[in-house]
């Protein structure tokens, strides 16, 4: 049906071409367009609930069916080279250095291993959250979550009562931790990408602490009454009790140096971006290599993004080959929750095409202007909708607002508060279900199979409902407006 509508929607419009901007597509696009990037989302939500077994066999087929129901009408009404040009367009500019960046910070965060006696007390707990969230900002979300999960884990071996520790973490590490920098959450990294200075991200930094401070604060309360409430031996024993206590440590410490070149190299590609090595000013484009020509405008893959894409893919690689593999072993290292968000991410920006175009040309018609609404809408729409594509579709939807002053990006220029009203919105709200950020998956994941019975899709949304949504009130009355 989707794709019948799709068909109709074509042979209204001829097939002049695609337009050279987001705003002219997008002013000619009809809102049923978007029904492959509604579908594919629903079906990330939905499926898992319905059949977990058929839909870890089948995920693939469907991000795949979604990507044709959008791309096969769009060949058939506009012509195949308009329409790949703009399926090539998003994968170059956005999806490939997103998985790229995603990629590189889970291989090498899991050649780090935690080691050690750690019990698992309110203090030790918060402790470790705490750390984790800002590691978040510092190794991304992704590593901080994968370095910390299992050893927060063991910590807990003999505790009874574990599952409210892991949804904090997935709050704090997962999610808010990520605040600061592009390299700590997922859209702040396709921000960055689509010119928001790197630096710019620091002003959150009065958010970070209030939800970062106050969400500690009633962990450690909560674990408090938790612990007390569970037996005497539990609250004595250690997870090493059997073997001896062992001092904390770390191994596999070079790979805090090839996050670190990441990080480099990251800034460097903001730095020096306007380069004229890498810039044509006269030209008013990047340098690069030509992919391809439509309507008169060249695709180009940008020289400064293959220099930082390739520094980033060399030290993943020098990780995997200089890391003992015992270490990963240890880590229960598999290649597994990444594959799942490459392949469903592949067909989520496939089908945020028509939607980022409608939303950048006709986004003011939605009423959305104030910073409050941007941090609902967009954090609403972040717990269900995935976090990293919901950013890009409000950053469209402030660009096409007209602002003359404020922050450039090169889907518009908006008003400082709005972008850090959408940045804010998208980070802190992936939390509140299980497919908000691409963590909250893989630590859920981890946990179950640690024997921790996590809650289901819509257990957790009581848990998220019940202790961020009065924060994230609280921070619109203090931030937003």
């Amino acid at each position: 049906m989707v794709s019948g509508l799709l068909c109709i929607m074509a042979v209204l419009q001829p097939a002049t071409g695609f337009a050279a901007t987001g705003e002219t597509l997008g002013a000619r696009l009809p809102l049923w367009s978007v029904l492959p990037f509604i579908g594919i989302l629903l079906s990330i939500a939905i499926a898992p609930i319905l059949n977990l077994h058929w839909w870890e066999q089948n995920m693939g087929k469907v991000s795949f069916f979604w990507g044709c129901a959008f791309f096969l009408p769009f060949i058939i009404g506009f012509g195949f080279k308009q329409a790949f040009y703009q399926l090539l367009h998003i994968y170059v500019i956005d999806y490939i250095p997103f998985i790229i960046l995603l990629t590189a910070l889970f291989v090498i965060s899991s050649g780090i291993v935690v080691r050690g006696s750690l019990a698992g007390t309110p203090a030790v707990n918060t402790t470790i959250l705490g750390v984790g969230a800002v590691l978040a900002s510092i190794i991304g979300t992704t590593g901080a979550s994968m370095l910390l999960i299992r050893p927060l884990i063991r910590a807990m071996a003999c505790r009874e009562h574990k599952v409210h520790t892991i949804i904090f973490f997935i709050f704090l590490v997962g999610n808010i931790g990520g605040s600061l920098t592009p390299v700590g959450d997922p859209p702040l990294f396709l921000g960055f990408l689509h010119g928001v200075p790197f630096f710019w991200t620091l002003k959150l930094l009065p958010l970070f602490l209030v939800n970062v401070l106050a969400l500690l604060g009633v962990y450690y309360f909560m674990d408090s009454y938790f612990i007390k409430k569970e037996a005497p031996v539990s609250l004595q024993m250690q997870p090493a009790d059997a073997g001896g206590r062992h001092p904390l440590r770390v191994a596999g410490l070079m790979n805090f140096a090839f996050i670190g070149g990441i990080i480099a190299a990251i800034v460097f590609s903001g730095l020096f971006a306007k380069h004229p090595f890498f810039f044509d000013s006269a030209a008013g484009h990047d340098r690069g290599i030509g992919l391809l020509t439509a309507d008169g405008h060249t695709l180009v893959m940008p020289l400064i993004n293959i220099c930082r894409d390739s520094i980033i893919v060399l030290l993943a690689l020098l990780s995997l080959r200089l890391t003992p593999p015992a270490l990963r072993r240890e880590n229960q290292f598999t290649w597994g929750p990444i594959k799942e968000v490459a392949v469903l991410f592949a067909g989520i920006f496939a089908t945020i095409i028509p939607a980022l175009a409608i939303l950048q040309s006709r986004g003011g018609e939605l009423g959305v202007t104030t910073p409050a609404q941007f941090f609902w809408a967009t954090g609403i729409l972040s717990g269900f909708l995935d976090n990293a594509p919901t950013y890009l579709v409000f950053l469209s939807i402030a660009g096409g607002l007209g602002t003359v002053s404020g922050v450039w990006t090169d889907l518009g220029t908006m008003a400082p508060g709005i972008l850090m009203a959408i940045s804010a919105g998208s980070v802190f709200m992936g939390a509140n279900t299980y497919i908000g950020n691409a963590p909250n998956f893989m630590v859920r994941s981890i946990a179950e199979g640690s024997g921790i019975k996590m809650p289901s899709f819509f257990a957790y949304m009581g848990w998220s409902i019940s202790i961020l949504i009065p924060l994230f009130i609280l921070n619109t009355f203090l931030f937003f407006q």
